[in-house]
């Protein structure tokens, strides 16, 4: 169960990633985007869609 978890919240990962990079988005912080957490990630995604 904790598996599905996981691979729910990767997913998830893999899908704000690929609509920051759309953004033209690759870094943040100086991190590359699979480094940062998916909370930080949300919130850069956030702040350029708004």
């Amino acid at each position: 169960m904790n598996n599905q978890k996981v691979t729910a919240e990767e997913r998830k990962k893999d899908h704000v990633i690929q609509h920051l990079m759309n953004l033209g988005i690759f870094k943040i912080n100086g991190k590359q985007l699979y480094q940062v957490p998916l909370e930080e990630l949300i919130k850069e995604y956030k702040r350029h869609t708004n």
